[in-house]
């Protein structure tokens, strides 16, 4: 069951120990699409309550398998004021292309037309490979809050052309495979959503500034070390539950097992897990 009286030490730690402002709720580390409707509004505004005047951003994502709890979900979320939604296609029956990825994501944005909207491109959980940069076409006329897109994919090349195109830098693009994060920053991402940031929010905060400043050098340090640690976790089975597992341990905050069908990460992977995080050590001493 969700446990709502965690998420205010869960804000307060984002906040003060990781760095970390902004929050995504509802996705697939939150396992949105586990809960019923009315616990990812109970999430939202749970979210929303305690991490006012503490964090800077909260982006909730309204996705589902079907368009009238997407636009309930939407409206719910403009408001409890927050400050982006974002989508997934979805994926039984899948869009088979742009024009219909579009009329459904339109139908879901028009239900909070004050609210900033951010398509969540993640093929690899939905299926669904219409590119970005073909959904980007003409799409601020058919969605006016259309605001960019959370990028999870490993296709840079896609990525790298959407930023091409954005010349006047009116979308934003968040990518989403943390441990390729410094490859998006390098073809222009401006922003990630990623669930490593839970717990390695400090460091890569670290390696954003490494890159802006630019000291390349430092930032390879910084992603080839965030890099060594999942290559190694998910060759032992990486998922939402080994999530949960390792922000457990680094935080101390009780983050629960996960909801069926997924199952709790084995105490062999928290100690390994475990073993080798500690083991690395971070350009900054720690």
């Amino acid at each position: 069951k969700i446990n709502l009286p965690v998420i205010s030490q869960y804000v307060d730690y984002l906040v003060n120990e990781q760095n970390v402002k902004n929050v995504f709720v509802n996705g697939t580390t939150g396992e949105g699409l586990s809960l019923s409707i009315q616990e990812r509004k109970q999430l939202a505004e749970e979210w929303m309550c305690q991490g006012k005047d503490k964090l800077d951003h909260v982006i909730i994502h309204v996705g589902a398998l079907n368009l009238p709890e997407c636009q309930e979900l939407a409206r719910h979320a403009a408001a409890i004021g927050a400050g982006g939604i974002a989508v997934i296609a979805p994926f039984f029956f899948k869009p088979t292309n742009k024009d219909e990825l579009v009329a459904f994501l339109q139908k879901v944005a028009s239900e909070a037309p004050e609210v900033p909207f951010y398509y969540y491109h993640i093929p690899p959980m939905t299926g669904v490979k219409v590119r970005v940069e073909e959904l980007l076409d003409g799409i601020k006329a058919q969605i006016p809050t259309f605001q960019g897109v959370k990028f999870s994919d490993t296709d840079l090349l896609d990525l790298a052309q959407c930023i091409n195109k954005n010349e006047t830098g009116e979308f934003e693009f968040l990518y989403g495979v943390d441990e390729q994060l410094l490859g998006a920053l390098a073809v222009g991402a401006n922003g990630a959503v990623g669930s490593t940031y839970n717990y390695l929010g400090r460091q890569t905060n670290l390696m954003l500034q490494a890159f802006a400043k630019p000291d390349f050098a430092l930032a390879q340090q910084y992603q080839f070390l965030t890099g060594e640690f999942l290559n190694f976790v998910i060759k032992l089975g990486f998922g939402v539950a080994q999530t949960k597992a390792v922000m457990t341990f680094v935080s101390g905050i009780p983050m629960g097992p996960p909801r069926l069908p997924l199952v709790d990460a084995s105490s062999e992977f928290i100690v390994k897990a475990k073993a080798k995080l500690d083991s690395i050590v971070w350009p900054n001493g720690n």
